[in-house]
């Protein structure tokens, strides 16, 4: 058997997960069910061989994969230009066996923005500059890998499942986020939204990692739109999760919401 990379352990729970809730059936209204650790499966291998291995990092954890980052390239957040361009990741992509035709998967031909995943993106690199330095502090993963769609093409968050398809969906969740967090010893595990941040709660519990949350960048939400660096920076400190001294530092116009 060959030695194990940096990365393989995660490599090995991604898979497990991706199986596991392949599995599982949702009901209406959710139409279309994507899963990226599928049909992406060989870009998030190569995001989790590249930036998955090291220990004592704080892992800042999203809900699930939005349809024009995560749905399109298989990395968090994953908005294209960042993954590609700042991250220097590509791969084969291919479809779902099932894809809303308002909602066609494009990998990395889509010219839609994530805003959220350019939020996130775009201010590691204003702050750390090089990915290597942004991925040596942070790791970035989903608690959900699934893309959940309604009949219209809506995103259906996964807080809005009927509550069996939340347990059964949950639970797989769970069992690869104690995974993950027993490989990867965090400093912390925030949840990007409060969502995540309470699943990073529950699952973790007895494992003696600080859990904490800062703001989703969104823009459905008001504050995201007013300084959102600005507050996740000052949030990330107050969980006492330093940010180095001699980075690039947010410009002085930014507002606290």
């Amino acid at each position: 058997m060959a030695a194990e990379g940096p990365g393989d352990s995660l490599i090995t729970i991604a898979r497990d997960l991706r199986d596991e809730v392949a599995r599982l059936r949702f009901g209406h209204p959710v139409a279309y069910v994507y899963n990226p650790l599928e049909y992406a499966w060989d870009v998030h291998r190569r995001y989790l061989e590249r930036f998955g291995g090291g220990s004592g990092r704080a892992v800042l954890l999203g809900m699930n994969p939005g349809p024009f980052g995560m749905a399109q390239t298989g990395v968090p957040f994953g908005e294209v230009g960042m993954v590609r361009d700042w991250m220097g990741l590509q791969g084969i992509v291919t479809r779902p066996a099932r894809e809303h035709p308002k909602r066609p998967v494009l990998g990395f031909d889509c010219h839609r923005s994530e805003v959220s995943g350019g939020r996130l993106w775009g201010w590691a690199r204003r702050r750390f500059r090089t990915a290597e330095r942004f991925f040596a502090r942070f790791l970035v993963l989903n608690y959900c890998p699934l893309v959940f769609l309604e009949e219209t093409g809506r995103n259906r968050t996964p807080d809005k499942l009927a509550a069996g398809e939340k347990r059964a969906l949950f639970a797989c969740c769970d069992r690869a986020l104690r995974r993950a967090a027993a490989q990867l010893q965090p400093a912390a595990v925030v949840g990007v939204g409060r969502f995540a941040a309470d699943r990073a709660a529950a699952a973790l519990v007895g494992m003696q990692i600080p859990a904490g949350c800062i703001l989703h960048p969104s823009p459905a939400n008001p504050q995201a739109n007013r300084g959102w660096e600005a507050i996740v920076e000052r949030q990330l400190r107050e969980m006492g999760i330093a940010l180095a001294a001699d980075e690039h530092r947010i410009d002085s116009s930014s507002r606290l919401a």
